[in-house]
């Protein structure tokens, strides 16, 4: 069953680089990104991983945990982060899962369409593609990516996005196309022009369906 916007995030223990891990228990009260990543010791996801360890304080000045998973093992993924070290030039400090059971690489549907083929396939001869999950407090989903195994995501757009989904999670606006913190919001079609003005003050009103005001302070 594939995941959806709004589902509760399919909770498991796991083991980890951190030890073992109950996904909602570890997210407690802060967003959390589960991103996947093909193999270990592979050059894309060496610059992917050092990506997210150099933007470490950011995610965590949004009160935002970050959770590696692939198909290897723990001791692979100890060993792994030295080279991930090496090359971002930062620590990298965020758990990885143990996924050779394949448990969380199925629950998300992490895998490629040929991993589920029933011919006995193990994690020798399964990798995940490269997937994004940003969930909120609620232990709800909010945002999916997926991405193919040659291509390595950009990781400031991945902020860019959790920073959106921060602005607008309770609130009835919206983020317009390109949209960077301190940039101007849309005003959700639930509230009319009055509704807006008694909500957010000045209202810039481009068309009957798209008015702009000032992000609101959260």
């Amino acid at each position: 069953m594939s995941l959806r916007i709004n589902d509760v995030a399919p909770n498991f223990t796991v083991d980890s680089t951190a030890g073992k891990i109950t996904l909602h228990d570890w997210i407690g009260d802060n967003y959390a990104i589960l991103f996947s990543h093909p193999k270990d010791f592979t050059p894309v996801c060496t610059t992917e991983f050092g990506a997210v360890a150099q933007l470490a304080p950011e995610f965590e000045k949004r009160n935002t945990k970050v959770l590696g998973v692939s198909v290897d093992n723990v001791e692979d993924h100890k060993k792994w982060k030295l080279d991930i070290e090496k090359v971002a030039g930062s620590p990298a400090n965020f758990p990885i899962i143990d996924d050779t059971s394949l448990e969380v690489s199925k629950l998300y549907n992490m895998l490629p369409a040929d991993a589920y083929l029933p011919d006995g396939r193990t994690p020798a001869d399964s990798a995940t593609v490269r997937t994004v999950f940003i969930i909120g407090p609620d232990k709800k989903i909010r945002l999916t990516m997926s991405y193919p195994m040659s291509v390595g995501r950009n990781f400031a757009e991945i902020l860019r996005a959790l920073d959106a989904v921060r602005a607008t999670d309770g609130v009835p606006i919206a983020t317009p196309a390109n949209w960077t913190p301190g940039q101007d919001v849309i005003v959700a079609l639930s509230l009319n022009d009055d509704q807006a003005r008694e909500k957010f003050g000045e209202i810039d009103i481009k068309l009957p369906y798209l008015r702009y005001t000032k992000a609101p302070a959260k």
